[in-house]
This record gives C-alpha cells, structure tokens and sequence, in this order.
C-alpha cells in the first residue's frame, strides 16, 4: 500500500485517502422510517440499511438486469456506501476510529435472470478497501430482491469494529 496516506500508527488514513480520491464524506442521511441510523454496543457499530442517496435523490432507481447497468450498480452501491461511512462518522466522531470494517450485507433489486449481484457489490467493497487498506477487507453478502424501498437499486448494511475513542453523538431534535 505504498504511497496511501497513513496515520501516526502507520494505518491508512481514510479521510486522507477521500480526500486523494476526490471524494466528499455526505451528510449522514436522516432515517426515512422508524428507525436509528446507527446503533453501538460496545466497540460494534451496526449501520443500518443505506440507500443510495445523493442531494436526496435515489441514484439509479430501477432493477439490474432491467432499467439499471452493472456500471449504474456499482455506482449506486459507491454512494449507499459513502453514506454508511457518513452515518459512522456521525457515530464515531472519525472515520479514523474504524478498526476493521466487518461485514457488509447488499441488496441488489434485480430481474429473475440477473446473476450479477456481487459485481454490483463490488463498487462498494473496493471503495472500503481504497479507503481502509486492509481494515476495509470484509466479509460479505450480496444478495438479489425483487424491490427495495424508494425503487432503489441498492440497499447495504455495515458492521464496523470501533477503537477506543471518543464518541460524536450529535443531539437530535424532534426524537
């Protein structure tokens, strides 16, 4: 992993590196139903089911193997996964407090005949392995569906390991 950004303790550094990418952490999405982005139990962050939204619009709605591409799929599982990290951050206070990246589970909204689901999947594994190094190597389901909600084509979830740190819990209003 020679030339990633690396932190003090010699692990990439994922803020860095989306930065090097170009890439923009989102705001962390509100939740669209009855429901906690995020819940922590000791040093395990659960991420809930992140859609693929981007200036909250759903990013190629539809079904793959339909209205949808592979490339498009990917695409929406990079940006659903952008918005995981968004809610980790929010939880964490850093990006820099994930350990290890532990499993990710994705849906993929898919015809009869779609076969092609961890291709799609992989748009947001490999973006978590660019950002963690090998922290970001996990395991995974990728999974085909008749439909997700808001006719999005991707649906994900995340279990992270935290380190020790201080949390960011942000106040919420209206809960």
């Amino acid at each position: 992993m020679a030339g990633r950004p690396r932190s003090a303790s010699g692990a990439v550094d994922p803020e860095r590196r989306l930065a090097e990418l170009g890439l923009v952490l989102p705001a962390a999405p509100k939740p669209v139903a009855s429901y906690l982005p995020a819940v922590q139990s000791g040093m395990w962050l659960f991420v809930s089911g992140m859609l693929p939204f981007h200036n909250g619009v759903v990013l190629h709605q539809g079904r793959l193997g339909d209205a949808v591409t592979v490339e498009q799929g990917a695409a929406a599982a990079r940006q659903a996964v952008l918005n995981g990290l968004a809610v980790v951050a929010d939880a964490a206070g850093s990006l820099r407090r994930v350990g290890r990246v532990v499993r990710m589970t994705g849906y993929v909204a898919s015809t009869p005949d779609f076969h092609q689901q961890p291709a799609v999947m992989n748009g947001a594994s490999d973006l978590l392995a660019a950002l963690f190094g090998e922290r970001g190597r996990h395991s995974r389901v990728a999974v085909g569906v008749a439909v997700l909600p808001l006719n999005a084509s991707v649906e994900l979830d995340l279990i992270v390991e935290l380190t020790p740190g201080p949390s960011r819990r942000r106040p919420r209003s209206g809960v």
